[in-house]
């Protein structure tokens, strides 16, 4: 497997990194997701996608919101 760090992929890797990983194969419009709050799935990853955080950064941040201690 290829490395996912910002160091290792271009910006267009990263923007296609994201939208494979992201891609459920329903398409958009049998989601409800973003309708509902959820808001655009792929902003969360534009600071990746942008080369300013990685994606372990993203991850843990999204995760300590729902982690109650």
């Amino acid at each position: 497997m290829k490395s996912l760090l910002i160091k290792d992929t271009t910006k267009e890797e990263r923007e296609a990194i994201i939208r494979q990983s992201l891609d459920c194969g329903g398409g958009c419009e049998n989601c409800s997701s973003c309708w509902l709050g959820g808001g655009n799935p792929f902003d969360i990853y534009q600071p990746y996608i942008d080369g300013e955080k990685e994606l372990s950064e993203i991850n843990a941040a999204a995760r300590a919101g729902f982690v109650r201690g």
